[in-house]
């Protein structure tokens, strides 16, 4: 059918009339008002992957240097982080009206220029010096002080002079201004059938203490058997050089010895009974670092308070740890450990300051200074605020805690069968809202405070630690090393984390009785 010019144009003219709004329409009756579900539901999709990738990119920036607990670097992203907070109306949730929690916190910085290498003997009376790579092959010690030691390496086991024990790393060996080659751990694992036993080997597990026996049995340096990884998680002997080292120093070391360390380790194991040798190799090991015994660490928290009159002393703690390794000496990212997890407090924290409805109980969000260094045992921002606690830790009810929510597809907690009551609540998101394959396993901290959440299960608090897995398998290791980058990150797993614990978080909030201890 043929259309006439004046058919098209009288409909041409309805429509702009009707685009226009000039043509006649019944009244619009007003909407009604948007249910508490409703509004709750408007700010969990304030969550969204890209601004939480945007805040991991700023965290892992050079400006803040890796975010060495103490450093003016470290101190730079506080403040940046507070800035956040404060601008979206969360309150100080620190000491004396502040976002701040103080605590001593003794660094190190360590600077470029380390070496380590072997000699090698060659024809007669010759030598070659074989210098190992860094990071592939060592890093330098977190806490290693300055200078350089070319000595024989000895080799001591685990370290350790336990005369209760009737074990002797050093019964038999001279390492006086030697180089020790040293194990991580103990001769006994922390599970299984041999828990009951670790606890009597505990303290000799400690990276303390092995660095401080070294020092008192006259030994001038260390190659720790232990990645190689960065780590400042140790104590600082003034110049006592050491490095962490891989299995490639550890092989040559043996090299020619009619050892070898598999077999030397599973002995000592089995056993109980110390393999220690002069290996008669020569090695020169050096660092060059600042050590600042008078350092300040900074633990961040801000919190929105409860509505209810007596459910607002009940607390909900929701963060993970802000610093990393910092420089060793190359900077050291932590993207996801755990640059992403402070990523993901900031996106609950947002979206629960913006949210119309706002929980009974007080949240707070707890960005954690020192769970990588301490001359103590580690995690010390933890340990000192459970010592030192701003909120009852009795009226804390939980204790939300992550450890690298950003790099995955599926998302996992350690705690959930240990606190099931609580476990409900984020079963419930989940199947709700998210929708991701969730996992979960029994709270176990037998060894060292290795997450920041052992400190509170330890003070009886319902602690549970998310993070998230899957998805394809990196051909390298990332973990405390220049690999944790940004580039590695999955926006989409934070966002569903965020959503995740904002939701569960919304529903406790006004749980009218709690209990999961």
């Amino acid at each position: 059918m043929k259309l006439s010019r004046r058919f098209v144009a009288s409909v041409l003219l309805v429509l702009a009339l009707a685009g226009a709004g000039l043509l006649a329409q019944p009244a619009r009756q007003a909407a009604p008002p948007a249910t508490d579900e409703a509004k709750i539901l408007e700010a969990m999709h304030l969550i969204q992957s890209q601004p939480l990738y945007r805040h991991v990119a700023e965290l892992v920036s050079e400006k803040y240097g890796g975010r060495l607990t103490g450093t003016k670097e470290y101190e730079a992203c506080v403040a940046w982080v507070e800035s956040l907070l404060k601008g979206w109306g969360v309150e100080p949730g620190g000491e004396n009206g502040t976002y701040r929690q103080l605590f001593p916190n003794p660094y190190t910085t360590v600077f470029p220029g380390g070496v380590c290498e072997m000699h090698v003997p060659v024809g007669k009376g010759g030598v070659v010096k074989k210098a190992y790579a860094y990071e592939d092959e060592f890093i330098p010690g977190g806490t290693t002080g300055t200078g350089e030691v070319t000595a024989e390496v000895v080799y001591v086991g685990y370290g350790i002079t336990a005369p209760e024990l009737g074990y002797d790393d050093y019964k038999g060996v001279d390492v006086k201004g030697k180089i020790v080659l040293m194990e991580s751990e103990v001769p006994v694992a922390p599970r299984g059938e041999t828990l009951e036993a670790f606890k009597k080997w505990r303290p000799y597990s400690f990276h303390q203490y092995k660095l401080k026996n070294a020092a008192a049995h006259g030994a001038k340096g260390m190659i720790y058997n232990y990645g190689p990884i960065g780590n400042p998680n140790n104590a600082y002997v003034e110049g006592f050089v050491y490095h962490h080292v891989g299995a490639a120093v550890v092989a040559d070391v043996f090299a020619g010895t009619g050892r070898v360390p598999k077999e030397t380790v599973d002995r000592i194991r089995k056993e109980l009974k110390p393999q220690s040798f002069a290996t008669g190799k020569t090695m020169t090991i050096s660092n060059k670092s600042e050590h600042h015994p008078d350092g300040v660490g900074i633990n961040l928290l801000g919190k929105i308070t409860g509505t209810d009159p007596a459910l607002k002393d009940e607390v909900i703690i929701v963060g993970g740890h802000l610093d990393h390794l910092g420089r060793l000496w190359k900077l050291m990212p932590g993207a996801n450990d755990n640059a992403t997890a402070a990523a993901v407090t900031l996106g609950v924290a947002e979206a629960m300051a913006k949210c119309a409805v706002k929980p009974k109980r007080t949240v707070v969000f707890f960005f954690f200074g020192s769970e990588e260094q301490s001359e103590d045992q580690g995690t010390e921002g933890s340990h000192y605020y459970t010592e030192h606690p701003i909120y009852p830790l009795d009226k804390t009810v939980v204790f939300m805690n992550m450890e690298g929510p950003g790099i995955g597809d599926k998302i996992s907690a350690s705690g959930g069968t240990t606190y099931p009551k609580f476990w409900e609540f984020v079963e419930k998101a989940n199947k709700g809202f998210i929708h991701r394959v969730l996992s979960t396993d029994p709270a176990s901290y037998p060894a060292r405070p290795r997450q920041d959440s052992a400190w509170f299960f330890w003070k009886g608090v319902p602690s549970l630690t998310f993070g998230a897995y899957g998805g394809p398998r990196l051909p390298y290791s990332t973990y405390h090393n220049t690999r944790d980058s940004i580039e590695l990150i999955t926006p989409e797993i934070m966002e569903d984390m965020a959503q995740l614990l904002f939701m569960t978080i919304m529903d406790i909030g006004d749980e009218p009785v709690l209990n999961f201890r």
